[in-house]
């Protein structure tokens, strides 16, 4: 008589971005609540696979995102679909499949899953190659449908939307293997909030405008971002919430520029974003995936700070096309904080798009439905093989 493993799933993520990673661990937070027998473990896939160099690797993704964003955007729409090209990229990058093997032998998964492209086409490559048979689970963290998180071998893929669902389905991946769950989110966006009682606790008036700034670190809060706060012009009842996370040269640098506002708070790395969600009427921010979810989840109103290329456009044209967010140009923020301000209905509008989009116990469905997806597999192995490099 067979015996079942206990239930362990490993999550491969990644830091080329915070979004995988905190997909990662929103999982993680949900599995400890809903599924207390369970184990779940988070790697980062590329401190594990280049444990010397991933830190280089993370500083040239930035840099290359954040100084040739318009070479970004050309390879990410030349990329989008299955080509020659795209193909091609998957083989530059190397691992050795011997530390993936390590890797499971000291983690003894019954279940993987993946929030993070690279770590999806390894898995997806020991599977080819009979060295795995373990059920594999992709969390799409983006509102997008790019060749890169799309691999052979993928047991089931959780999406962020009905949208991305329909686009994968036109690339010919069954409807069976394709589950909206929304992307995860903390547990603590499940949770209902009394926005008056915590504007209390923070000293922030009942009535005031309150708008919320994230993403600092990436380019949001520059000059004219910090003179339009500034000016005159701008109305006393709008306060601002800037969260810089771990710029803390930032943080220094706007305390100083923005010391004679009164209107304004400057604050660091909060680990409890979802309550700064809950008191704001409106966000600015960057539109990554997870923090766009968030704010989903939150019925909160973007302005999304000029996306551009790759997934942030496709989350924006998501988002806006939906109603959920406006599109912000730093020269026109004052203005569309005033219309905003002075015509609440546009912002319950905003609010009813955010509802109709939300997902918020997106983590424990993912958790629901990667275990539905184990029982198909009671009886997982996986082969050790030799030593060998292998390209994706």
């Amino acid at each position: 008589m067979k015996v079942k493993k206990p239930e362990k799933i490993l999550i491969l993520s990644g830091t080329l971005g915070d979004g995988h990673m905190q997909a990662a661990r929103a999982m993680l937070e949900a599995s400890a609540l809903y599924r207390p027998g369970m184990v779940v473990e988070v790697v980062d896939f590329m401190s594990w696979i280049h444990p010397r160099i991933h830190t280089f690797e993370r500083y040239c993704f930035y840099q290359w995102v954040n100084h040739l964003p318009a070479l970004y955007g050309y390879m990410f729409q030349k990329t989008r679909m299955d080509n020659s090209l795209s193909r091609l990229l998957k083989q530059l990058r190397t691992f050795s499949i011997q530390r993936m093997v390590t890797l499971l032998q000291e983690a003894n998964p019954t279940l993987l899953v993946s929030t993070f492209p690279p770590a999806a086409a390894a898995i997806s490559l020991l599977k080819a190659k009979g060295l795995i048979d373990l059920p594999a689970v992709t969390v799409i963290t983006d509102h997008t449908d790019h060749s890169y998180w799309i691999h052979s071998h993928t047991n089931l893929y959780l999406v962020g939307s009905e949208r991305v669902r329909l686009a994968l389905q036109r690339r010919g991946i069954s409807k069976t293997i394709i589950t909206v769950t929304g992307i995860p989110v903390r547990p603590a966006y499940s949770q209902t909030l009394d926005k008056r009682k915590l504007r209390a606790k923070c000293g922030l008036s009942p009535t005031a405008f309150s708008v919320l700034v994230m993403g600092g670190g990436e380019g949001i809060i520059n000059k004219n971002f910090i003179d339009q706060v500034n000016s005159e012009t701008l109305s006393p009842n709008i306060h601002f919430n800037i969260i810089c996370g771990r710029n803390e040269k930032l943080m220094k640098r706007l305390k100083e520029e923005l010391k004679n506002r009164p209107n304004v708070r400057i604050k660091g790395y909060v680990d409890d974003i979802h309550e700064w969600m809950a008191m704001a009427d409106v966000l600015i921010t960057k539109p990554g995936g997870l923090t766009t979810s968030e704010a989903l989840a939150s019925r909160l109103p973007m302005l999304l700070f000029q996306p551009q290329y790759g997934q942030e456009r496709d989350n924006a044209d998501f988002l806006i096309s939906a109603g959920a967010a406006w599109e912000l140009s730093i020269n026109t923020l004052q203005s569309q904080l005033q219309q905003l301000m002075d015509n609440r209905e546009i912002l319950s509008e905003m609010k009813e798009a955010d509802r109709k989009l939300m997902h918020r116990d997106s983590a424990r469905l993912a958790i629901n439905e990667i275990l539905n997806v184990q029982q198909y597999a009671l009886n997982a192995k996986w082969n050790s093989p030799e030593p060998q490099l292998a390209f994706i």
